[in-house]
């Protein structure tokens, strides 16, 4: 599988994580490098575009995405 088209410029990596890097490689390792589609931002992403992407959503917190992408889309 290829790399997330977002993880070149992905702010929660190289702003977020900078100072956990042994979390940031297993998160990066999931969903960057694997199962991408899987990651909440990149499903925010996907609906509603980079700006959407809340900084402090978390590529696991998929329980918060149909919140996120309904409130962005009556916007």
């Amino acid at each position: 599988m290829t790399d997330c088209e977002c993880l070149e410029k992905c702010p929660f990596f190289h702003d977020k994580m900078e100072n956990m890097p042994s979390m940031a490689g297993m998160l990066k390792q999931r969903y960057c490098q694997g199962e991408w589609g899987l990651c909440a931002r990149h499903r925010v992403f996907c609906a509603l575009g980079r700006s959407a992407v809340p900084t402090d959503l978390f590529p696991n917190q998929v329980e918060r995405v149909d919140e996120i992408i309904s409130a962005g889309s009556l916007a």
